[in-house]
């Protein structure tokens, strides 16, 4: 603390928004400060100078429609700044629960926690249709700088349902081609193997030892000249695509669409269980039920054949699936 910090400090030694931010984004996870960064400099913005235990609930609700009211309409499926403003609300959850723990606020009187989140609106994605995954990866497969990359994505994400970010956190050492699995990790710092077909596997491998993945650590997808890829290559993918195919940009289609459309398909034709381990879902909230009707890795392996028409070794005779499920 600096001596200008010292001066500013309320004489009740309550550290100010601006003095303390500092020390919520220390102890936050990485996904944490990228989603909330924006959010948490709004608040010092309009609170800096104050003590933490001088925000109101009045003062969390305004930040919230400030941040609904300014969101910036990036797609087509814009909800007027709801999404915004929810995370607003989290963004400053995430602060005031730390002060509790902290003791500079009681525990129980986060301001934050009185001002209810937006009603999340139902979402607009739905499983894609069989022509329509076709005519996606037909324009992925014969357009752009680098089909071979870009095939693997969407092969990766029709085949294993996971996020963006579980794709663009694959090491080499999470490559498994002799079982056919990849090593996931995803939101909630959450890790789970995940099967793959044994034919997407060997391509991988192929295609890190072919771009200079050499170390156990070293990321698994790459560009041609090596480096590897961001988030940005899945923007650049899904601008071209809507490009060649309309429908694509005016719905909004995105990579998160994959997810929906195999997890769909497991569902509809295995069982709630297989789908929820497919996804990955660990959470424990919805029916009881959920408690006792959890899949393992052969199921979604058994599912995973069903889908792409290819054995796989771990998975289940239909016998063995019927008495587990």
């Amino acid at each position: 603390m600096t001596p200008d910090d010292a001066a500013a400090t309320p004489a009740n030694d309550t550290p100010t928004v601006r003095q303390y931010l500092p020390r919520v984004v220390a102890a936050a996870t990485p996904a944490s400060t990228r989603t909330y960064t924006t959010y948490w400099t709004r608040m010092v913005e309009l609170w800096g100078d104050q003590p933490v235990n001088s925000i109101r609930a009045t003062d969390v609700e305004a930040l919230q429609r400030d941040c609904a009211a300014h969101a910036r309409p990036r797609e087509r499926n814009y909800r007027g700044g709801r999404h915004a403003g929810e995370n607003a609300n989290t963004a400053a959850r995430a602060f005031f629960r730390r002060a509790e723990a902290d003791g500079i606020i009681p525990a129980g009187s986060s301001p934050a926690h009185q001002v209810p989140k937006p009603r999340r609106l139902p979402s607009t994605r739905r499983a894609l249709l069989p022509w329509e995954l076709q005519a996606i990866t037909e324009i992925a497969r014969t357009t752009g700088n680098d089909v071979v990359l870009d095939s693997l994505l969407l092969r990766i994400h029709t085949e294993t349902a996971c996020r963006r970010g579980g794709a663009l956190a694959l090491r080499l050492a999470d490559l498994d081609t002799d079982n056919g699995l990849i090593l996931l990790r995803e939101k909630g710092e959450t890790m789970r193997w995940q099967p793959i077909t044994r034919t997407l596997a060997g391509r991988l491998a192929d295609h890190a030892q072919i771009r200079g993945a050499t170390l156990p650590s070293d990321q698994l997808l790459r560009y041609r000249n090596g480096r590897p890829i961001t988030s940005r290559r899945y923007d650049h993918l899904w601008q071209r695509i809507g490009e060649h195919l309309p429908w694509v940009a005016a719905q909004g289609i995105s990579t998160h669409w994959l997810r929906h459309t195999t997890l769909t398909w497991v569902e509809r034709n295995f069982s709630y269980g297989i789908a929820r381990a497919y996804a990955g879902h660990t959470d424990n909230t919805g029916p009881a039920t959920t408690t006792y009707i959890k899949a393992d890795i052969h199921a979604v392996a058994t599912a995973l054949s069903a889908l792409t028409g290819e054995p796989h070794p771990l998975a289940l005779s239909p016998e063995e699936l019927g008495f587990l499920t």
